[in-house]
């Protein structure tokens, strides 16, 4: 399990904050974050399993669940109890799961913050999909990575920095994952649905559904269909940035974050 922790640089007893990147897996997707969430957190993130190119096989019936269960590892081996979670994409599914799997154990999750999630699978997602699937399986990784920034990025955004993005291209095609493990964890995402349990596992747990108006791979209105299922949470809709807008828009985005838990601070500190 390849994870990292760092630490907040103001309080030592800071509570914990565990980031879930989404379909991409790895750590280093929230580095524009950690500066910003260090300042009140110790923050967790780690690579998923099977995101790298010298990953083990995922097994054919891989899932959420299973995503959810790495975290229990790590949390166990961290002696973590009491955490705030922020996944984005698939990220908020395994916080979700998370939660149902320790819902009868002596850790809380606190918070849960989704960027860009979704319910249930919206049949535009679907169709981005089943695009990003054809290409993987026909024409290999070349093709899969350099389509994949039309659905993470603005048009304009990718005009100005499209020799960063060639850049960082290049640089996911050297530790491009097994194919079959890319395959299973798209299907892992589009058969995962909010359910009851998640519900319940959740409600007593602050909730922050975060979308983007211009997110061309999750429509924005998949983040009120979210909060409405789970029946409470905070709604806050953001007018740029598109799927990636943890990028795109960081400094407005870590902003956005922390004013969610201005309430909770003031409380932790009586004032």
């Amino acid at each position: 399990m390849t994870y990292q922790i760092n630490r907040c640089t103001k309080n030592l007893n800071a509570e914990f904050l565990i980031l879930a990147s989404g379909l991409g897996g790895h750590a280093s997707f929230w580095q524009p974050q950690i500066a910003a969430l260090t300042q009140y957190f110790h923050v967790l993130s780690y690579d998923q399993e099977g995101c790298h190119a010298d990953s083990m096989a995922l097994s054919e019936q891989y899932s959420i669940t299973d995503l959810a269960k790495q975290l229990v590892q790590i949390l166990a081996q961290e002696k973590i109890q009491h955490f705030h979670f922020i996944g984005h994409a698939i990220g908020g599914f395994i916080g979700a799961e998370l939660a149902v799997l320790l819902s009868s154990s002596e850790n809380t999750c606190l918070s849960l913050t989704c960027i860009n999630a979704w319910n249930e699978l919206d049949p535009h997602t679907k169709k981005c999909f089943e695009a990003r699937i054809h290409l993987l399986k026909s024409a290999g990784s070349e093709a899969y990575v350099r389509a994949q920034g039309l659905f993470l990025y603005p048009p304009a955004w990718i005009s100005k920095n499209h020799q960063h993005l060639n850049t960082l291209e290049n640089i996911q095609l050297e530790d491009f994952p097994p194919t079959q493990n890319v395959l299973r964890r798209i299907d892992a995402a589009q058969k995962f649905r909010i359910n009851e349990q998640h519900r319940q596992a959740l409600q007593h747990s602050q909730l922050h559904f975060i979308a983007n108006q211009d997110d061309f791979l999750v429509p924005v209105q998949k983040s009120s269909d979210l909060q409405q299922q789970f029946g409470h949470g905070q709604l806050t809709v953001l007018e740029t940035g598109a799927h990636a807008s943890t990028v795109i828009k960081a400094e407005l985005l870590n902003k956005t974050i922390l004013q969610f838990f201005q309430p909770h601070f003031m409380q932790m500190t009586g004032s």
